[in-house]
């Protein structure tokens, strides 16, 4: 197994993962996910029963995969939110420093289908400087997007991203076209990788794989 790429600390953390793993791919357990010696929930109460679920409570959440750092790597992952207009934010956080410094990639499933928002589906933030809101003001159209293929906002939908940096680009659903491209504002070059979810939102995860390229 090839872990170069991967920044380990100690042997002890490599052996709990419990990962299967080919060449540079990482699948961790996901039934570890109440385990504080694999992962680390802020801000949120984490449940798994055959997936992972954060609930809902006010500010942003996330669970990290903690103590690995993670640089240019492929993201792929099955994420379920919520068809409720204004409450649902759900996606990944990556080249995490701490709870408040990281790189995002989010989805809003009630924007899927809406003629009106639904160039508003898929966002990628930098917090703490570059929050959806600002990016929005000073950038518009430039770090959000509609998602295509459409998926239903009520069901399951697979996410990838792909992240060289400086550029993510994000596909939905086996496609072959991204929707949406951008390059990171950020100048971290790597970090941990977690599920995010945002200010009273909840979300369900599965079938993390991350592979180094």
């Amino acid at each position: 197994m090839k872990i170069s790429r991967f920044l380990f600390f100690g042997l002890p953390l490599i052996m709990s993962l419990n990962v299967q793993a080919q060449k540079n791919e990482l699948a961790p357990d996901l039934s570890e996910v109440t385990n504080p010696k694999i992962w680390f929930v802020s801000n949120r109460k984490v449940t798994f029963d055959k997936a992972v679920y954060l609930d809902k409570k006010p500010g942003d959440g996330i669970l990290w995969l903690s103590k690995s750092v993670f640089a240019n790597c492929k993201i792929e992952l099955d994420i379920k939110g919520r068809n409720e207009q204004g409450a649902s934010f759900v996606g990944v956080a990556f080249h995490g420093l701490n709870d408040s410094t990281f790189d995002a990639i989010y989805f809003r499933p009630f924007n899927f289908k809406s003629p009106e928002r639904r160039n508003h589906s898929v966002q990628y933030i930098a917090e703490p400087e570059y929050g959806w809101s600002r990016l929005r003001e000073e950038f518009p159209g430039k770090f959000e997007n509609e998602v295509n293929p459409l998926p239903d906002p009520d069901a399951w939908f697979h996410a990838t991203i792909s992240i060289e940096y400086p550029v993510v680009k994000v596909f939905v659903n086996g496609s072959e076209s991204p929707s949406l491209t951008i390059n990171q504002l950020s100048s971290r070059k790597q970090g941990w990788i977690g599920f995010w979810v945002g200010n009273t939102s909840d979300g369900y995860f599965k079938n993390l794989k991350i592979s180094t390229f």
